[in-house]
């Protein structure tokens, strides 16, 4: 009965630790790639139609990066910035940008 406990209680624990990017590569990736249409912290968009970034969900962030690497989302130019991306990049970028607060509205212009 404990060795089941043990398995059980195993298997939980693995799905709440999983590999997640490093938040400080990421932000050093996003000054390089991101901080242009953005904002450095994803608060600050150079356009209306560009998203806020900054305080988004990591998962989000991991699957909407991968989705534009891959052509299920059609948009170029992030075709063309996400392309270039390794999956750990996209795991750090996902990290930096959900690590910050998301200011107000009236902050963004």
């Amino acid at each position: 009965m404990s060795r089941l406990l043990f398995v059980i209680l195993a298997l939980a624990l693995s799905t709440i630790v999983e590999a997640r990017g490093d938040a400080a590569t990421g932000q050093k990736k996003a000054a390089q790639v991101c901080a242009a249409c953005h904002g450095p912290d994803g608060n600050k968009p150079s356009a209306p139609d560009q998203p806020i970034l900054a305080g988004q969900y990591y998962d989000y962030l991991v699957r909407a990066l991968g989705d534009y690497k891959n052509g299920r989302r059609n948009n170029a130019i992030m075709k063309g910035f996400a392309g270039q991306l390794s999956k750990q990049d996209i795991e750090d970028l996902a990290a930096w940008f959900s690590s910050q607060e998301k200011t107000s509205l009236h902050d963004q212009r």
